[in-house]
């Protein structure tokens, strides 16, 4: 939860910034400048990280890699940034509510993720609140083709979001960093291509800064998120980073806060303390699973070690999951994708 607060916090701190860039840069040039400044951090930060096993990329993951590319790392940001030109920093900021109930209908509907009924719960609390951010605070202006960019570029980074928790038993630093690579080579060529010029270098520098924040390290930290959390519940967490971005706005872009801003705040604070209090247990089965990621030996994990493989933990190796059967605490994470059965009702001649 910590992680996936940190992340909402770094992205949506980056909205009223990026309002302020676009004007001297375009939209797809800043995009490209923005990732970047998240590959060059996660570049610098290679050396110095410590150390830990984590399971390596491979040729099969490279389809999901090149749609998340796509989708939220060339469509989604450009078309952000187009909107961010329409409207207003604080309108632009808050109808980033849309991605949070994008993402998690995806993972409900397509990836097989499940939400108790007090997450379901915390998680429309924190969504209605973004909602009435959206229509009723703050008074920022209004443009029908700027808001349809922003909510396509929610659309988009909420299919980028799934496909990301798909791979997050790979190591994220290295998702990420081929993720911003491949986003800042696509969208600075096709910047300059189309015959933008480069900003001067005070721009550039706070660009590339901007980056490193808002986008690798939010991106990191959202994808350990969603590797705990699942996407579903990580959507939640992940919706109160526009309100960020709105109180940013404020002195930044010398935007106001009405009494409805104040109270939806308040609102999706208490659905953030409902996700925080869940507690989701019971029997279920877990199938027989062959696969690779970093792991202790824990419930889910007793096999042998092949020759020359390492047993410090945490270690990753291709490793299999016998069927199991049991009880713990647990969410909608990429071990515990599973059917949930209504209750039966109790017959009292049972």
């Amino acid at each position: 939860m910590v992680l996936g607060l940190a992340a909402a916090f770094t992205f949506g701190a980056g909205t009223p910034f990026a309002k302020l860039l676009v004007d001297e840069t375009g939209p797809q040039l800043l995009a490209g400048l923005l990732y970047l400044g998240a590959f060059t951090a996660l570049l610098v930060a290679v050396p110095v990280r410590r150390r830990r096993s984590e399971a390596r990329v491979r040729q099969a993951d490279l389809p999901r890699l090149a749609g998340m590319v796509l989708a939220g790392g060339v469509l989604a940001p450009v078309l952000l940034l187009v909107g961010l030109e329409r409207v207003s920093g604080s309108t632009g900021s808050l109808l980033l509510n849309l991605e949070g109930p994008f993402t998690l209908l995806i993972g409900l509907a397509i990836f097989g993720e499940h939400l108790s009924r007090r997450a379901a719960f915390g998680a429309a609390v924190v969504f209605g609140g973004g909602a009435l951010l959206s229509f009723g605070g703050l008074g920022g202006s209004t443009d029908a083709v700027g808001s349809l960019c922003i909510a396509t570029a929610c659309v988009l980074w909420g299919i980028d979001n799934n496909l990301t928790q798909s791979l997050t038993l790979r190591d994220p630093f290295a998702i990420v960093r081929i993720k911003a690579g491949a986003a800042a080579t696509v969208n600075l060529a096709l910047a300059l291509a189309l015959g933008a010029s480069i900003p001067p270098v005070e721009i550039v520098c706070a660009a590339l800064g901007l980056g490193a924040v808002s986008y690798g390290l939010s991106i990191v930290l959202d994808a350990y998120a969603l590797r705990v959390l699942g996407t579903a519940r990580e959507a939640a967490i992940f919706a109160t980073a526009p309100f960020v971005g709105a109180l940013l706005a404020l002195p930044i872009l010398a935007e106001s806060l009405s009494r409805a801003d104040i109270f939806a705040g308040v609102i999706m604070a208490g659905g953030v303390v409902l996700l925080l209090g869940e507690r989701h247990q019971h029997v279920h089965v877990h199938a027989p699973l062959l696969h690779d990621h970093t792991h202790v030996h824990d419930e889910h994990h007793h096999h042998d070690h092949p020759s020359g493989i390492p047993t410090a933990e945490p270690h990753a190796h291709v490793h299999q999951h016998d069927r199991l059967a049991h009880s713990h605490p647990h969410v909608s994470d990429v071990h515990h994708r599973h059917r949930h059965e209504r209750p039966r009702p109790r017959d009292d001649m049972d």
